[in-house]
């Protein structure tokens, strides 16, 4: 699961991984406007054979300056149903936000296991970030079993 902002370019953290892996075909879809960003947007796509996954979920978050702990918390509801409802039980994510720097990786790992517990969804997520972010996070992954 990637996420990116609307006024994110080039593309950062996960998802700039994610299109360099994939030889800039990420970049080309925004560059075609078949992407943006925009809050909402959402885009499944098969990732092809330079990534072991069965297929990529792209979320749009809208404008960076309109990011908030509020608007953290609508995102990670609203990316966790699209999950559940495309039959996703286990996934690789970098928290909204955390690639621009714009929530701290112990507090978007917090909203984030809140949220978690509000659904009752049985998932398996292994979280995407910084070295230095996942030692911050590190006792909470080990509490709540998060790899």
């Amino acid at each position: 699961m990637l996420t990116f902002f609307s006024d994110e370019r080039p593309l950062r953290g996960a998802a700039g991984l994610a299109d360099w892996r994939l030889c800039g075909r990420l970049s080309r879809l925004i560059k075609q406007g078949k992407i943006n960003g925009r809050r909402g947007e959402t885009l499944m796509l098969p990732p092809g054979k330079r990534m072991q996954f069965p297929r990529l979920l792209m979320f749009g978050l809208g404008d960076s300056n309109r990011f908030n702990e509020e608007s953290y918390c609508q995102h990670v509801r609203w990316m966790r149903d699209v999950a559940n409802r495309a039959g996703v039980s286990q996934y690789a994510m970098q928290p909204p936000g955390r690639a621009t720097g714009m929530i701290a990786a112990r507090r978007a790992l917090e909203l984030w296991l809140s949220e978690e517990d509000k659904d009752g969804r049985e998932t398996k997520v292994a979280i995407i970030d910084a070295p230095g972010a996942l030692k911050e996070m590190s006792e909470l992954l080990r509490k709540n079993r998060v790899s």
